[in-house]
């Protein structure tokens, strides 16, 4: 049990990014007393199963972003907005905004700013900005003013484009197996025919846990402004 509970807001361009990118951190975390929230910007309906309707698969896409968070004692936040028509303006900042005042993060993780997918740019964008006018006294909001002090950028197969691990966090066997059952849970990770989720990155896990010297392990970037070291001597 942390001594002091710490809340990690994890947000995504869809249900299942963040679950799968920082999964095992947030099992970590969550094992250690940690608050978890999820918020994902669209569903991610677009990638329906053939055959189902896209309205359907929608509605379970939220329940499976439910789902993965109650398995970590957490919860879930899905914006209706729909699949791959992400807005990149001021509304969906300061939404975003409202929600970082109301779950009063310390810790954001994020997508990375390159990407394959414009969700998951466009997300990026957002949340940088969300978190400035969120920690502004004078912004004035329903809610007061709420800074997150950190923020990280996860490593994405998707988002792949100049990215480089800057932090690795390790975690337990008993957390890695407790992402691998919550993540088992949406459907696009063990059922889709386009690319093996769970494989892939049940396997990165492993190896970044064999490169930080642990047994497992997940990367992050940050702000280029914070990538600094500060010492008074050699």
């Amino acid at each position: 049990m942390s001594e002091q509970r710490r809340t990690i807001l994890a947000i995504g361009g869809h249900v299942g990014d963040m679950e799968l990118t920082a999964g095992g951190v947030l099992a970590s975390h969550a094992l250690k007393g940690d608050r978890i929230v999820t918020l994902a910007l669209t569903a991610g309906e677009r990638g329906v199963p053939a055959g189902q309707d896209m309205a359907e698969y929608r509605e379970q896409k939220v329940n499976e972003a439910k789902a993965f968070a109650e398995m970590l004692g957490g919860e879930a936040i899905v914006f209706e907005t729909p699949d791959g028509e992400l807005k990149d303006n001021e509304e969906m900042r300061l939404r975003v905004c409202d929600v970082i005042r109301q779950v009063r993060p310390n810790i954001i993780i994020t997508h990375f700013k390159n990407s394959m997918h414009k969700d998951h740019m466009t997300t990026h964008r957002i949340v940088n900005d969300a978190r400035f006018f969120a920690g502004l006294a004078s912004f004035e909001r329903e809610l007061p003013a709420f800074f997150a002090s950190t923020l990280y950028y996860a490593e994405n197969w998707e988002d792949a484009v100049d990215y480089k691990p800057y932090v690795y966090v390790d975690f337990s066997q008993e957390a890695y197996d407790l992402w691998v059952k919550a993540v088992s849970l949406h459907w696009f990770v063990t059922g889709s025919k386009s690319f093996p989720y769970l494989e892939y990155y049940k396997h990165l896990a492993r190896v970044r846990g064999i490169e930080a010297r642990k047994q497992y392990a997940e990367t992050f970037m940050v702000p280029a402004e914070t990538m600094c070291v500060r010492k008074s001597e050699l």
